[in-house]
């Protein structure tokens, strides 16, 4: 578990659990570099808002490099710390020419950032990208470390002959010496040639550094010169001639004069690294920093995330809020993951989540669960820009099966064990997420704890989303203050989850809708019906009523956009006398009929179409009324409202 005096995050695989460990491989693969995979490899769940804030902002800044299409410096993001530690470590140690390139050219990669982040200006001349060039100016640049480099190498990364005067003097000598030896070589094969120890065809060989010529073994004497090999047969002898011998001496000394001249000049320019270990070990922290943070921009732009409103208090105010690990797998089949509106805030701090199964419920607990750790470790999230963003010190799920094999532990027991962890820790600043609340044993048990267990979070003030099958626990949220209910629409027509969450009314089950669809026998469903009562199915129908009444008025919604839309087109147009008023009457009376006021009044007793439940308006607000049927409340369409007596006066 990871557990500080500060934060909680539980339990122990809870990255696995959510995606996280997903997440990070996918950031991972976006670093141009292990200097920046290390840091994705530390990224970590944090409770300082300031430090959120700050993370935040700079990969906001990133990211609009990067859709802004910048040229920022992304080339030769190497990795030299253990050079650099080598050389530190051991005074005799000195830089190779090949660790020389590598330094000199990230070096000037390091510089460049810091040179394109300070030089990024607005129009009138201010910061672009502030926060990422704070950074930048706490970062040294070594221009002469960098041009020493340039001075010493060559484009082939080898010490170049001027790099030193004694080298270049070495070098021409070794020219020479090498051009005496094809010159003695030449002059020995033609006096031998001439005076017939060699034949015409003869022809010089290398071997082991020497130049030799192959002379017949009875001919070996009659030419001066160091014998080196023979034929298998020895019949013939490899001779190389004495003029040869001393010109490849004297490439040999001066091949010795040049490795330990250029050793020198890798020593000095070693010996100029040295003071600067400090800095330079800064520089590639940095260096690192900068392709952690682009990779967390290139991969909020692959997820469409944004850097939204981020504030020091707790609170989830959600829209369209989208599972990025869903979306990329959707994505590969041309589709795309249903987004969802989530609130949670101080007035309604625990959310619990009903439905039809497979409608959702679980994917809304995960998106909460994913989003909020990604945000908290300073990535950007997919949701609408106006949603608003909060923090919290602790995250506490129980998602899936926590059946537990190594210790023998039932899915309840295991399911009850984290329970007594969440009671036990919980305050104020935990987002609790829990899936199938109660679930595992006989449910009017398993209902009645986890009631109770929601009262204790509840008592603490902490937040949470928490789905469930349960009545009773859709009934307390309907009676206490701080927990709201939320239900997943289904379409019980087209029998499909509609993947959309809407708070303020339970979910139904569908549970007898669905059987009766799938065709189970009829008699099956009248009987199981009975078995469970008429406040049962008429309750779980008057669920399905709240389900279907959202819709409609989402749908309604849809078509007052559509001619509010429409009718400020009809009203242009007309501006310019190019339609009939009658067109713009027809549609502003379609809008008057739909928004027409009711006579239903508050206090007045009323029926939801379709069902015997009698109930009494408590408040209504405009096309919408508050209706408590019994202990339920729910906010209900006028339309959909039959008026059975009015209020007594």
């Amino acid at each position: 578990m990871l557990y500080s005096n500060e934060n909680m995050i539980y339990p122990n695989n809870f990255e696995q659990r959510i995606g996280i460990d997903t997440i990070r491989q996918f950031v991972t693969e976006k670093c141009l570099s292990t200097l920046g995979e290390e840091k994705v490899a530390a990224m970590d769940f944090s409770t300082d808002y300031a430090t959120i804030a700050r993370w935040l902002e700079q990969t906001g800044e990133f990211l609009q490099i990067l859709r802004n299409k910048e040229d920022f410096p992304v080339d030769f993001f190497l990795d030299v710390r253990d050079t650099l530690q080598r050389i530190g470590e051991d005074i005799t140690a000195w830089l190779s020419e090949e660790e020389i390139a590598g330094l000199m050219n990230s070096l000037q990669t390091i510089s460049d950032i810091v040179a394109f982040l300070h030089n990024a200006r607005t129009d009138t001349g201010r910061m672009k990208y502030p926060s990422l060039t704070f950074m930048a100016g706490q970062i040294t640049v070594f221009p002469l470390l960098i041009d020493k480099a340039n001075s010493i190498l060559d484009k082939s990364c080898q010490v170049k002959d001027n790099a030193s005067r004694r080298l270049a003097d070495i070098r021409r000598d070794k020219a020479e010496a090498a051009k005496a030896i094809t010159r003695n070589m030449q002059i020995a094969i033609r006096e031998a040639q001439a005076a017939g120890l060699i034949g015409r065809d003869a022809q010089p060989s290398l071997r082991e550094g020497h130049m030799l010529i192959p002379v017949n073994a009875a001919n070996k004497r009659k030419i001066k010169g160091v014998v080196h090999a023979d034929s298998g047969s020895g019949k013939t002898v490899f001779i190389e001639p004495e003029a040869v011998a001393a010109a490849s001496s004297r490439l040999r000394e001066l091949e010795n004069d040049e490795r330990r001249e250029v050793a020198r000049i890798l020593i000095e320019f070693t010996n100029q690294v040295r003071p600067h270990l400090a800095d330079l070990m800064r520089s590639y922290h940095f260096m690192g920093e900068m392709d952690f943070i682009r990779a967390k921009a290139s991969f909020a732009l692959r997820i469409n995330g944004i850097k939204p409103v981020f504030e020091n208090e707790q609170q989830v105010e959600w829209i369209q809020a989208v599972h990025p690990l869903l979306n990329i797998q959707l994505r590969q089949q041309n589709k795309e993951a249903f987004p969802l509106d989530i609130r949670l805030n101080r007035k309604d701090r625990l959310l619990i989540v009903s439905g039809a199964n497979a409608g959702g419920k679980s994917l809304c607990l995960k998106t909460v669960a994913l989003l909020q750790y990604m945000l908290q470790c300073g990535l950007l999230i997919p949701v609408d820009e106006s949603s608003r963003t909060g923090i919290f010190d602790h995250i506490f799920v129980d998602i899936g099966d926590g059946q537990s094999i190594e210790n023998s532990l039932s899915t309840y027991t295991s399911h009850l064990t984290n329970m007594k962890f969440f009671v036990e820790n919980c305050d104020n600043k935990t987002l609790i997420l829990i899936d199938e609340f109660g679930s595992g044993t006989e449910p009017q048990i398993g209902g009645a704890i986890a009631e109770t267990i929601l009262d204790r979070f509840n008592r603490k003030h902490s937040f949470g989303v928490i789905t469930t099958h349960f009545q009773n626990l859709k009934h307390f949220a309907y009676e206490t203050d701080g927990v709201v209910n939320g239900a997943m629409l289904y379409d019980a027509e087209r029998m499909q989850p509609l993947y959309r969450l809407s708070i303020g009314s339970p979910g139904s089950s569908f549970a007898v809708e669905v059987a009766r669809r799938i065709g189970l026998p009829e008699d099956i469903i009248v009987d199981s019906s009975a078995k469970m009562g008429e406040d049962f199915i008429n309750m779980d129908n008057f669920l399905q009523s709240i389900a279907r009444d959202k819709l409609y008025w989402e749908d309604k919604r849809k078509e007052i956009t559509a001619i509010e839309r429409k009718a400020i087109e009809t009203r242009a147009i007309e501006a310019a006398g190019s339609l009939e008023s009658s067109k713009g009457k027809a549609e502003n009376s379609v809008r008057k009929q739909f928004l027409e006021n009711a006579v239903i009044e508050k206090g007045d007793s009323v029926k939801l179409d379709g069902q015997p439940t009698v109930g009494v308006i408590l408040e209504l607000q405009g096309k919408q009324a508050t209706v408590a049927f019994g202990m339920m409340r729910s906010t209900v369409a006028l339309k959909r409202l039959t008026l059975v007596s009015k209020k007594r006066k």
